[in-house]
């Protein structure tokens, strides 16, 4: 049985290509091959990875106009990236049962070239925010499956003629599949999330200063610092330290160290599946694209700063009233926080928002049964 080819151009896009691909592996013995047009590997063992590939300073970040990464990723050699990348598929007809592109419809273009059915995976476009274009239609007509994010983008794109079905896959990853979860005791138990980019480090910094203050404000808060594929936790560590806190070794891989206040654990960082520490999570501090809108999917409530540029505006559009925007001040911001914490019906309303927006959990089922009846 020939295997499949998962083509993806962003972080977050590699997560989401991850799950997909370990329910095709629960249905059946395909093997799943992996592009990365952005990024450097998957870091999962349900993908394995091809072709050439080589991380980005923009880590994938090229939509709505930005003019400044696209200059920065030019310079770190993107053209010949995707030339080359652009030759590798040209050379894997015959080699795969089909493609799967995950992310916006760059990935789609290219992983077209490889002449074999592909199944396009939306991430990147809503009618909430930016519906697809004129260009990017005529590029889905060609493919022989679309998901999309949502009902209301499906509904568009059927009144232009295009068969399409909605499946998010990101409140997949709001749901944990493996039991381990992060140790540390809290009520209410906040989850920190940096992103998965080079950023994230920094990020960090600025959320554990929130993450103190509002332990200060309620001492029962504790905080899961979510450490992303890929990232390094040592690094994590060396940039927390800079801060006064104290910043304990730990014993399991899947929580590399700790964050004191005085003999006070405060923060664990947590270095397995997200979903296990959104599923404990009574709220979310957020610095992230693809983690915030799992969260939000799952229900749980999402404070973000000001700072993201047009991503962040792109993300509240999307997520409506399930994600609050605060200024990037950790003083003020735990105050509104604590807030938030206190009343739980703005948090209900919150919850309520992201599950509607986002949908139910099991997109990746109902997108590997489309592979694996594609492939048989």
């Amino acid at each position: 049985m020939k295997p499949v080819l998962f083509v993806s151009n962003g972080h977050g896009e590699i997560a989401i290509a991850a799950r997909i691909a370990r329910a095709v592996g629960e249905l059946s013995a395909i093997r799943c091959n992996h592009l990365a047009l952005v990024g450097d590997a998957s870091h999962s063992g349900a993908l394995r990875d091809v072709g050439p590939r080589r991380k980005m300073p923009s880590g994938g970040m090229l939509a709505m106009g930005n003019v400044v990464n696209l200059a920065r990723d030019l310079a770190a050699g993107l053209g010949p990236l995707t030339f080359a990348q652009w030759r590798f598929l040209a050379r894997s007809r015959g080699e795969y049962c089909a493609a799967v592109a995950v992310g916006d419809t760059f990935a789609l273009f290219m992983a077209l070239r490889a002449r074999i059915p592909v199944i396009f995976v939306g991430t990147a476009k809503s009618v909430y925010v930016a519906p697809y274009g004129s260009f990017e239609e005529r590029l889905m007509r060609r493919a022989h499956a679309v998901f999309v994010r949502d009902d209301a983008t499906v509904r568009r794109l059927e009144a232009h003629g295009i068969r399409a079905k909605a499946a998010n896959v990101m409140a997949d990853l709001g749901v944990a599949e493996k039991p381990e979860r992060p140790g540390l005791k809290g009520d209410p138990l906040i989850a920190l999330f940096p992103g998965s980019r080079e950023s994230a480090y920094a990020n960090a910094r600025f959320l554990l200063d929130v993450a103190l203050r509002v332990h200060a404000l309620r001492p029962r808060v504790r905080a899961v610092l979510s450490v992303a594929p890929g990232l390094d936790p040592e690094r994590f560590a060396a940039e927390l330290r800079r801060t006064d806190a104290r910043v304990m070794p730990g014993e399991d891989p899947l929580e590399p160290f700790s964050v004191c206040a005085g003999e006070t654990e405060i923060v664990r960082a947590w270095s397995g599946e997200i979903g296990a520490a959104i599923d404990r999570a009574a709220l979310v501090l957020g610095l992230a694209g693809t983690a915030n809108e799992a969260a939000a999917a799952a229900g749980v409530p999402v404070v973000a700063f000001e700072g993201g540029g047009w991503y962040r505006s792109r993300q509240a559009a999307l997520l409506g009233g399930a994600l609050r925007v605060l200024p990037r001040d950790a003083e003020s911001g735990a105050r509104q926080i604590v807030a938030l914490l206190d009343n739980a019906e703005e948090r209900a309303t919150m919850a309520r928002t992201g599950r509607e927006r986002l949908g139910a959990p099991g997109a990746a089922a109902r997108i590997a049964e489309s592979i694996v009846g594609l492939c048989a």
